[in-house]
């Protein structure tokens, strides 16, 4: 088992994105970021471990939709802030979305491309990103960072964190792919089958396991699209987010240790 992995029943892809290698020479700090997928299925032990992290503050990026279908399961005495968008922030979950068109793996892959060249200026997921930016910039305590699956939406706030904090691309790419291998991959692939199927129809199981598996081209296409239309990640956390050098100097003196 990967020691970053949190190893759950109903909660999937829960890990610590600490531990790597950042700006100077310095490490980030483990124990205080933590990333996973929706807490609906959380089972009482699983509660029972998330309540040991002592989160003060809870990031939920889904949409309205997305939090009824599935609330989130607590542990008697939750008292960590969760904070939400009153908007949907992606209309659906990015793996949802591209199951719409898609009749085939090559489709699907291409489908998740195309929603990642998009997925930096979305709406309603902007709003999010510049709160979990404030929330990592002003506050202590351990916070978690999650979507419906804890992959699209959650993988790219946490690669755009890792960025700013000096992380190496190789290692933000190593920790966004990480999906693939975190946790219980079949049950997590199940649930996510259901909830496509739901919705769709019949999608064979080699679509729907692209669709719920990342690529590095998913990511790949995100950066693309943004040195494209802003130069580099700077200039975009700059004008986009709001995270701009000095801001990234509070994040790196908070999170970064020698």
């Amino acid at each position: 088992m990967n020691d970053r992995v949190l190893p759950l029943e109903g909660v999937h892809n829960f890990r610590d994105y600490g531990g790597y290698a950042g700006a100077d020479g310095a490490r980030l700090r483990t124990g205080l970021l933590w990333r996973s997928a929706q807490h609906g299925d959380a089972t009482d032990p699983d509660l029972e471990a998330i309540k040991a992290l002592q989160l003060g503050t809870v990031i939920d990026l889904r949409g309205p939709t997305e939090r009824e279908a599935k609330p989130c399961r607590r542990y008697p005495g939750f008292a960590a802030e969760v904070l939400h968008h009153h908007d949907e922030t992606a209309g659906l979950a990015l793996h949802v979305d591209a199951a719409k068109d898609a009749i085939s793996a090559a489709e699907a892959r291409q489908a998740m491309e195309d929603l990642y060249a998009g997925i930096a200026w979305r709406p309603n997921l902007v709003p999010m990103l510049r709160r979990y930016f404030e929330v990592l910039e002003q506050r202590d305590s351990a916070s978690l960072v999650h979507c419906v699956a804890g992959k699209d939406r959650t993988g790219f706030a946490v690669a755009m964190l890792h960025h700013a904090l000096g992380v190496h691309p190789d290692d933000i790419m190593a920790d966004y792919l990480m999906t693939n291998a975190a946790g219980r991959i079949e049950a997590r692939i199940a649930a996510g089958a259901s909830q496509i199927r739901q919705r769709y129809g019949a999608i064979d199981d080699a679509t729907v396991r692209t669709l719920m598996g990342v690529e590095e081209s998913y990511l790949a296409n995100a950066f693309r699209a943004i040195r494209e239309r802003h130069g580099d990640l700077d200039a975009y956390l700059a004008e986009v987010l709001g995270v701009d050098a000095p801001r990234i100097a509070a994040l790196r003196q908070r999170y970064l240790a020698a």
